[in-house]
């Protein structure tokens, strides 16, 4: 629900394509500590993904991310935390423009 909520309030409500990564980043996220298994996750993405018709743009995906991941623990949050989120979602934007 945070990030729908920023999502709009960014201005990318319109873009539906986040949904598609936001349904699987779940499991993403679970599966971080296993590469062959993250890889699978993406290989799956990346064909939902290419039913969309019109641009993805991911690093849209990591501001929207990044804004409700802040906002949901604000006083918790911390440079540690910035930085393992941003590593795990450069990492998967690489595989999926790899399969782009």
């Amino acid at each position: 629900e945070m990030f729908m909520f920023n999502q709009a309030v960014m201005g990318f409500g319109n873009s539906t394509w986040m949904q598609m990564i936001l349904e699987q980043f779940d499991a993403m996220v679970m599966n971080v500590a296993n590469s062959y298994r993250l890889q699978e996750e993406c290989d799956t993405l990346s064909l939902t993904l290419a039913k969309h018709k019109g641009n993805i743009n991911l690093s849209e995906f990591k501001a929207v991310m990044m804004a409700s991941l802040r906002s949901l623990v604000p006083k918790q949050w911390n440079s540690d935390h910035e930085v393992a989120w941003i590593w795990l979602w450069e990492n998967v934007e690489r595989m999926l423009k790899a399969l782009m």
